[in-house]
């Protein structure tokens, strides 16, 4: 067995890879809006006043309405290899449009609509084929994704904006948009013969053996204790009543929309960088080091939380360490103090990253719940978006004083819903603890 499982996961790592791939463009497109700010979206565009910002956060509107409705979907047809890639190519169309403007508004909103398949479905995937001692590592993995678009995307951006201003008679900002659409598209084309599908669902599959595909089935099982699929219709209750009707759901979903509101600097980053004092192309090249940071620390902190089967205290840290960051901006103008305070920052993404993972070990079955829940949680938490697109208007720079002490009421906001989250959970495995000694043995109990 220990043989067929090394495969298994050596083989669903390979195909999910591309996963990481999806999301790096998944959030190049976007926040290239930010990027091109600093080369005249704003001036061409005629934008005054906080049109930038509601521009930036139309895309959350959209991207909230649609999770819930698309997980509900993607759970019912059980085909995330055709779905997600449909949904990717028409996303990178929208992003190639956004170029040409037919509406900065509604391109965004659409853009947004689109984008709302993904996450949430990359998350559930990835909870129908690994265990939760297994899951943590691999959503760092996926949601480094953001880091790595963040790093590579303020490069990507540099050569377009500096190379193609004035090709074929437009502005670089516009091409931007069109190159970063067409990778998207060409890439989702890629994804439909990799993407695996679920292991309930995988049918005539050659990449894996029969006794693989048995075990990829009997792992999960295991795993949480029961029968996915049989406890899904258990009760009678859909999984969105499941869903809505557990507390949990609600109160990490509030957690993790306080959270969004503290990273809401990521879309501002360019600008950030910016207050430093160099040209635009400097500004951007500047981004990259401290996502490259923060992209080690939370795979290094995301693995030793899965070793140590531990996550308040993976979320905790980094949060103080982002908060400590937001201080120094706050304390002053120096260069070099700011610039080291953007590495700080950018590392708490860790907290965001362990905290999916945690989400998901929380909420472990049935399966409809669990896509409903995810969808849910990454939908509302999307509010923090849209708020966090407000935290940061021009008025307030160059020192963004006030923007970075909302974020540091978000964040510790955040660690007391946490801290209350993970006590309620050691409570629920003293029951389970209680019952085991009644009933006989149950292999589930919550991570912390």
């Amino acid at each position: 067995r220990q043989r067929v499982e090394k495969n298994l996961l050596r083989k669903v790592d390979l195909r999910m890879s591309i996963l990481v791939l999806i999301y790096i463009l998944n959030y190049i497109d976007r926040n290239n809006a930010a990027a091109a700010r600093l080369r005249g979206f704003e001036d061409d565009l005629h934008l005054e006043g906080q049109q930038f910002n509601t521009i930036l956060s139309i895309l959350y509107v959209g991207y909230t309405l649609m999770q819930v409705p698309s997980n509900m979907y993607l759970n019912e047809i059980g085909r995330p290899s055709i779905y997600l890639p449909i949904c990717m190519t028409i996303w990178g169309l929208i992003s190639v449009l956004t170029g040409h403007f037919l509406g900065a508004v509604s391109t965004r909103f659409f853009l947004g609509f689109v984008e709302a398949a993904f996450f949430p479905g990359a998350l559930f995937l990835l909870s129908k084929w690994y265990k939760r001692r297994e899951l943590g590592q691999r959503t760092a993995v996926l949601s480094c994704g953001i880091m790595i678009s963040n790093a590579f995307g303020s490069l990507l951006a540099s050569a377009i904006l500096d190379g193609m201003d004035g090709v074929m008679g437009l502005a670089a900002w516009r091409w931007l948009f069109y190159i970063e659409g067409s990778m998207t598209i060409c890439v989702a084309i890629c994804a439909i013969f990799i993407l695996p599908d679920f292991p309930a669902t995988t049918t005539s599959c050659s990449w894996l053996t029969a006794e693989e595909q048995v075990l990829a089935q009997l792992r999960m099982e295991e795993d949480a204790g029961v029968d996915d699929e049989t406890e899904c219709s258990k009760g009678g209750e859909s999984g969105l009543k499941q869903a809505f009707s557990d507390w949990k759901v609600w109160w990490l979903a509030l957690a993790m929309a306080t959270l969004n509101v503290l990273l809401s600097f990521n879309a501002f980053f360019p600008t950030l960088s910016a207050t430093l004092g160099y040209s635009s192309t400097v500004s951007l090249l500047l981004c990259s080091p401290p996502w490259l940071f923060a992209t080690c620390v939370a795979f290094l902190m995301s693995r030793h939380s899965d070793a140590t089967g531990e996550r308040f205290g993976h979320i905790l840290i980094p949060l103080l360490v982002g908060i400590a960051g937001f201080m120094m901006a706050m304390a002053t103008m120096n260069t070099a103090v700011r610039y080291l305070s953007l590495f700080l920052m950018a590392q708490s993404y860790t907290a965001f990253v362990v905290y999916w993972a945690w989400v998901s070990n929380s909420i472990p079955r049935p399966t409809s719940k669990r896509a409903v829940a995810l969808a849910f949680i990454n939908a509302f938490s999307s509010l923090g978006n849209i708020t966090g697109s407000y935290v940061w208007p021009k008025s307030w720079g160059p020192s963004y004083w006030n923007s970075y002490a909302i974020c540091i009421g978000s964040g510790a906001l955040c660690i007391i819903m946490s801290w209350i989250f993970r006590r309620h959970l050691v409570r629920l495995n003293q029951e389970i603890e209680a019952k085991k000694i009644e009933e006989g043995p149950k292999d589930f109990t919550y991570l912390l």
